[in-house]
């Protein structure tokens, strides 16, 4: 009998998976099963769903002790995926399977108690890193068509009976099939928006550059709707935007049948979330909301009401693109590269001083407005009032152009921009941007006579030019020139309060 065997599975570090060696021996002493090696609750809680699974497809455990050491000890593991390489160790150790049976390949996914094979999160880059070592992947079935997207050998099994019979020569296990790639769902029209003729613009302009937005507005005005007709503009994600963006939404365990879709994701959450489901965080580390709507658009609507604590924590991610969970004994990097598109009222009782609905006074607005951090706005590169929609602008017949044209508009623009090597507008390091929008005369001390007067950050004044190069981008032109500017300092509100001290200061 064969005492000794090793599988191999994964641990995961944010989106690396990490190789694991799953040593299995038996030895003589009390009867039992022992798992060692820094697992979670759900990795020794396996030993009783493998025990379990066993006695239900007729398999004995041999007298003895079996101890399981998940490799590198150090290492945490988290997740029910170490149940099928601790089983099949297992199996191969007392003799069930041949003993090289499970060289060469990676090990993946969760057994159930009558010893069928249930999906586990993270089976897409598993089955990336187990092609990148060279193995074939074995995971549950409806695993498959999401694992098969990695490439390479592909082995989808119902249950472990099934995988048993593979091995020892029965019934082969087929091969898995790519799952759909799917054009995703359709996303509103800008036709259906009335009037908010400037608010549409400023949307094209986000777009076509990946700035981020703010729309402060009563009521009724159409921020929402507006917001949720930004995806549309987007162009769809690139083959290695689509492999991250599955990545992570396969880790979170929300891919669907192995479909994905080359649509950009939109993400939004309640303004109820905590900091650890918008950033991520918890237990295990999930990835969180900003993470998930990574090469998308993150929609936070009623901007003020989230805790102060959860939109403090977007600063950093919102400028390096990544959010960093830190732990104890761990470091756990996401990527975050978003559009955060976002919505507030002028004050709490939702008209604001400046449209005479608010029932407290210009109070109202500086408290509510004050909510909203000043190194947070100054992130926010495009900030536009949008007034209250009339029943002049309702009644007029639906816009000539819709989500198509100014998406190809934001197409044609984003072209320019990769024509230039430099990667979008909003990404552009100091370096890049001095290179491609340098303004011209004009501009530049339109720029440098608002930047005194408006007394702008440093970093606010960076956005403006990124911006108005984004303008340029979208009217064709190869200099940022005056207009452009004063177009990029017209989307920048004034604040209630500003001149009392307030955190922004530009309009």
């Amino acid at each position: 009998m064969q005492t000794c065997a090793n599988a191999t599975t994964v641990a995961f570090s944010g989106l690396e998976a990490k190789r694991v060696e799953v040593q299995v021996q038996l030895t003589g002493g009390t009867h039992g099963i022992v798992i060692v090696g820094l697992g979670d609750k759900a990795v020794s809680e396996a030993r009783e769903r493998v025990r379990a699974a066993f006695a239900s497809i007729g398999l004995a455990i041999p007298p003895g002790r079996l101890v399981v050491n998940l490799a590198p000890a150090d290492m945490p593991k988290e997740g029910t995926h170490y149940d099928l390489p601790i089983a099949l160790a297992m199996m191969a150790a007392i003799g069930a399977l041949p003993h090289d049976a499970l060289d060469g390949v990676l090990c993946f996914g969760e057994v159930g108690l009558d010893g069928a094979l249930a999906p586990a999160p993270g089976a897409l880059p598993a089955a990336m890193a187990a092609h990148g070592m060279g193995a074939a992947f074995i995971c549950p079935e409806v695993c498959g068509a999401e694992a098969a997207w990695a490439g390479g050998e592909v082995i989808a099994a119902p249950s472990l009976l099934a995988l048993v019979n593979h091995f020892r020569g029965g019934a082969a296990v087929k091969a898995a099939v790519r799952g759909e790639l799917i054009g995703g769902a359709s996303v509103p029209d800008l036709r259906d928006v009335r009037g908010q003729e400037q608010a549409k613009r400023a949307l094209e302009i986000a777009a076509a550059g990946a700035h981020n937005i703010l729309f402060v507005g009563p009521p009724g005005a159409g921020k929402s709707m507006l917001a949720q007709r930004l995806p549309g503009l987007l162009p769809p994600l690139a083959s290695e935007e689509l492999l991250e963006v599955s990545m992570l939404h396969s880790v979170a365990g929300l891919l669907q049948r192995g479909q994905l879709t080359r649509t950009r994701p939109f993400r939004a959450p309640h303004h109820s979330a905590s900091m650890a489901a918008l950033v991520g965080g918890g237990l295990r580390a999930k990835p969180g909301e900003i993470s998930l709507a990574h090469h998308g658009v993150l929609f936070l609507d009623e901007l003020p009401e989230f805790s102060q604590q959860a939109l403090d924590a977007l600063r950093q991610p919102l400028e390096s693109g990544q959010v960093l969970i830190a732990r104890a004994n761990h470091h756990v990097t996401y990527p975050a590269r978003i559009l955060l598109a976002a919505a507030m009222n002028p004050c709490r009782c939702g008209g604001g001083s400046g449209a005479g609905l608010c029932r407290r006074g210009p109070r109202c607005a500086v408290d509510y407005q004050a909510r909203l951090s000043g190194p947070l706005l100054d992130r926010i590169d495009i900030q536009l009032d949008v007034p209250p929609v009339t029943a002049a602008d309702l009644a007029l017949p639906p816009p000539i152009e819709g989500t198509a044209e100014a998406a190809a508009r934001v197409a044609r623009a984003r072209e320019g921009q990769a024509g230039r090597g430099a990667g979008l507008n909003a990404t552009l390091n100091l370096q890049a941007l001095e290179r491609v929008a340098a303004p011209d005369a004009p501009g530049a001390a339109l720029l440098a006579k608002a930047a005194e007067s408006l007394v702008l950050s440093a970093r606010a004044y960076h956005r403006t030019l990124k911006v108005a190069r984004t303008v340029a981008d979208l009217d064709g032109a190869d200099a940022v020139r005056r207009v452009h500017v004063a177009e990029a300092l017209s989307l920048r509100r004034q604040w209630a309060g500003a001149d009392q001290g307030g955190f922004a200061k530009v309009s």
